[in-house]
């Protein structure tokens, strides 16, 4: 095998949160991609979070790459006088987005793990790690946020290599084999992302490295191998990523394992039914920085888009014609969690000018999304206007949800499900470790509200600062709607993050909201006057003057039943004057929720109604009637038991 030394293929990875967007907006900066012509200006964006969810939301959903041309004194010292071409693939730090993180790993020949320095390693960095090292890719460790008040670099160091050892033995338990002496021996870069700056010496808690980022610039090169390949193999890539281009139309991303591209090159492409069909290289495009230069040939270990293969899908290959030898598929972990997605099918249906409504433009645009996501599957129900969409997570299902929103589309989106699994005869459930730092003072109530859901504490953990860490294995199905009981009882103070847990025997029933809801029994318009004569029997979620229609959840009764309610009651008109005439200003200010919280808060028998320009909670059957008479038949049924 023969190894490039003028590249670099690393991924960064880490928890979500800890500055892997901003190291590599900081690498970019240092090594020159922005000069003074430069169009993109320094305000403390991050510039590789190019959708506008990434920003509102502050985390990166897409694995993205670009390319970092260094010509610093690490390079010169190994005689590279041309200087280093870094390819960077920037990684997301949700568990829920795991099928980008495997796809990014299967691009690099090394990784970046990102610890951020008073959190230390969180679930998620745990799921990248494993997936870093059962893949066998080297590891240099970046300490980043050392300048944090609060942070204890010594102590995370050390739950750092203790993760990374652990690690190990389940891999080595599991018949993977990893290199424990490299384990013993992974570099530490102290860094502050935001700041510019890292240093090869541990600095002070609170401290500014003394140095810029040419210490990790040196590190990455001595530690993590050039591409390796076999200069006598025809040609092999892999496809791992999709874009569009308004002129050239779908873009493959790909990395050549083997051999060369070129530009109007004929070749073989493999697709994932095992067919085969000859097609040409119209376009052969190169990243430079954020931009993609068009290019003549691309050789094995570079990261390149092509264009000019219509279908081409992620996980398929492009090989010789006379030699054709295709490269596995990708594969990615099972989904966890399921919904029901599908037309709008409430009165207030197609009001919105323009709105997407039909079965086949969801059913298209759900066939869209499969060709670019891995990780996410779209299976057929009883009704053909209705589609179950499985993912990761309730996260990157609420993404997806969020995305069409904006895109126009009406829908109406079931309470996610878990995805369960039959094992020797017995239905097991996805599992889920979850760890949460809270105050001292929320031990009791979190320890209560997770018991609640099944949660079983595997271990607590007192640093001596007022905070508490706690790792918790539950069921995947007990965290659908916690994140608000979570946040309300730790007063928004509590963290918590999880990560799958593996399956484990259908551990019985839990209970699931404690309150019940306020649902509307007409339609029409809540009247401000309603809504102040209700307000005793519990909190709303909409606004006076909103249109509402039968069957549409208004509010949350605090007692554990639902409640029908008349929102839209006027005042009847009198020649009376009133004492009382100013007391609409007495109306408390409704909860305004979320497309995410919606999702959390809807109960077994709700649904949530989304459109282009509102998010409405519905019971599942509209009409009063028909609801009475189907719990008279449920209370028939369990006393006939």
């Amino acid at each position: 095998m023969s190894i490039r030394s003028d590249l670099r293929n690393v991924a960064i990875v880490a928890h979500v949160d800890h500055g892997k967007t901003t190291l590599v907006d900081a690498m970019l900066w240092q090594s020159g991609v922005f000069d003074e012509r430069a169009t993109v200006e320094k305000t403390g964006e991050r510039v590789m979070d190019s959708g506008d969810l990434e920003r509102e939301k502050g985390i990166t959903i897409l694995a993205k790459n670009t390319a970092v041309h260094y010509r610093g004194p690490a390079a010169q010292k190994l005689g590279l006088t041309d200087g280093v071409t870094i390819n960077v693939i920037d990684t997301p730090g949700h568990a829920d987005f795991g099928g980008e993180v495997e796809r990014g790993l299967s691009m690099v020949d090394g990784v970046v793990l990102l610890v951020d320095a008073s959190e230390g390693p969180l679930p998620q960095t745990r799921f990248v790690l494993r997936k870093a090292l059962s893949a066998g890719l080297p590891v240099v460790v970046v300490v980043n946020k050392v300048d944090r008040p609060d942070s204890r670099i010594s102590e995370v160091v050390s739950e750092t290599t203790d993760l990374l050892l652990a690690l190990a033995q389940d891999l080595d338990d599991d018949g993977v084999e990893v290199d424990l002496d490299a384990l013993l021996d992974v570099p530490v870069i102290y860094a502050s992302a935001k700041s510019g700056k890292s240093s090869r010496t541990q600095p002070a808690d609170g401290e500014l490295p003394d140095g810029d980022l040419e210490p990790l610039f040196e590190t990455i090169l001595e530690r993590i191998p050039g591409p390796s390949y076999d200069p006598e193999a025809p040609l092999q890539a892999h496809v791992t990523n999709l874009d569009a281009s308004p002129f050239l139309g779908r873009l493959a991303l790909l990395r050549i394992h083997n051999g060369t591209l070129q530009k109007g090159q004929t070749v073989a492409w493999a697709k994932h039914d095992g067919t085969m069909s000859n097609v040409k290289i119209s376009e052969l495009l190169r990243t430079e920085g954020l931009e993609r230069m068009p290019a003549q040939s691309a050789t094995a270990g570079d990261i390149v888009a092509v264009a000019g293969i219509e279908n081409i899908t992620i996980g398929e290959s492009l090989v010789d014609v006379n030699d054709p030898r295709p490269l596995p598929l990708i594969t990615v972990d099972d989904p966890a969690i399921s919904m029901t997605i599908g037309i709008n099918t409430s009165p207030l249906a197609g009001r919105v000018k323009g709105a997407k409504v039909t079965a086949r433009q969801v059913k298209d645009r759900l066939d869209r999304e499969l060709i670019g996501n891995v990780s996410l599957k779209v299976l057929p129900t009883p009704r053909p206007d209705a589609w179950e969409v499985q993912g990761r997570g309730e996260l990157a299902l609420a993404i997806l949800v969020e995305q069409m929103r904006r895109e126009g589309f009406e829908l109406t989106v079931g309470k996610p499900q878990v995805v369960t699994k039959e094992i020797d005869g017995v239905r097991h459930e996805p599992m889920e470790r979850m760890t949460i730092d809270i105050p001292e003072e929320h031990l009791g109530v979190v320890t209560q509200l997770l018991a609640a859901r099944k949660g079983r504490m595997e271990t607590m953990a007192n640093h001596g600062t007022g905070w508490i860490r706690l790792e918790f294995t539950v069921p995947a199905r007990g965290l659908i709607g916690f994140r608000t009981a979570f946040l309300t009882e730790t007063r928004g103070t509590g963290i918590a993050s999880s990560i799958q847990a593996g399956y484990e025997p259908w551990c019985g029933p839990i209970e699931r909201r404690l309150t019940g809801s306020l649902v509307s029994d007409r339609a029409g318009q809540a009247t401000p006057y309603a809504m102040t004569q209700l307000q005793e029997r519990g909190s709303f979620i909409i606004e006076p003057g909103s249109e509402v229609y039968e069957g549409q959840v208004v509010g949350e009764n605090p007692r554990g039943e639902d409640m029908d309610v008349n929102i839209c009651r006027e005042k009847k008109q009198t020649n009376m004057r009133s004492a009382t005439a100013e007391q609409f200003e007495n109306l408390i200010p409704p909860r305004k929720l979320t497309l995410e919280e919606s999702l959390e808060f809807a109960a077994e028998d709700e649904c949530v109604e989304v459109t282009p320009e509102s998010v409405r909670i519905r019971k599942v059957v509209l009409s009063t009637q028909d609801r009475f008479k189907i719990a008279a038949k449920e209370r028939r049924a369990n006393k006939a038991q």
